[in-house]
């Protein structure tokens, strides 16, 4: 039976995303993963872009609130942002909650290619909580 997880964060656009996607290319047929945000907005296309040099198409990945999700059962509820852990709602039909906190990368300053490199810290960063702590346990 595959694990379905959830990860959120505050618009949906690009942390949630990039968590999303990631763990849907790492994980295979395990895993049952979906994102959404206290919000919908639309997907960064420096979120899309970074993970598109990994391989990973998130392009076709819609920005979407969490209230769709709130009588789902899920295994893995991820915030991944504080805000998003801050104002959350409980989910009874969740097994475990965990909060990853992760800079937001669409604040970044500076040129394109100095925002370009905060997402792919953020990307990276991501990838690794998920390779540690949701592919180990399999």
């Amino acid at each position: 039976m595959k694990r379905r997880v959830l990860f959120l964060c505050t618009h949906n656009s690009a942390r949630s995303q990039m968590a999303e996607g990631s763990l849907r290319y790492l994980g295979g047929e395990q895993f049952e993963t979906h994102s959404a945000g206290t919000e919908a907005t639309h997907v960064r296309p420096l979120a899309i872009e970074v993970m598109s040099e990994l391989g990973i198409d998130i392009a076709g990945q819609t920005s979407k609130t969490l209230d769709r999700y709130l009588s789902e059962p899920f295994d893995e509820v991820i915030t991944v942002c504080d805000a998003a852990a801050e104002t959350c709602p409980f989910f009874p039909e969740a097994r475990h909650r965990r909060h990853w906190s992760f800079s937001d990368p669409s604040q970044a300053k500076g040129s394109e290619e100095e925002q370009r490199a905060v997402y792919r810290q953020v990307r990276d960063a991501i990838r690794t909580r998920i390779e540690t702590e949701l592919l180990s346990a399999l």
